[in-house]
């Protein structure tokens, strides 16, 4: 397996918070930083791949078709951005 360094800047509290559950893996720091970005990857590529796949041929030309059911009303006051 071939390997390359990357010089990574955390925030110290990110960093203590990772030394603290390295350590209670029993691994080092940059062995549990390569698993959780592996971990990362494997979760981001799935969830790619899943709505890759349930997306069909879908590309959104009917979704105006959809919208145009929807009511014309003011949204409910827990929906307002900005409340």
């Amino acid at each position: 397996m071939s390997r390359a360094t990357y010089p990574l800047k955390l925030p110290n509290s990110v960093k203590r918070a990772a030394q603290r559950l390295a350590k209670e893996d029993g691994v080092s720091l940059n062995q549990w930083i390569a698993a959780a970005v592996a971990e990362k990857v494997g979760v981001v590529e799935t969830a790619a791949a899943f709505f890759e796949k349930h997306a069909g041929g879908a590309t959104g030309d009917g979704l105006m078709k959809f919208l145009r059911k929807a009511p014309n009303e003011p949204p409910e006051p827990e929906d307002r951005i900005g409340r």
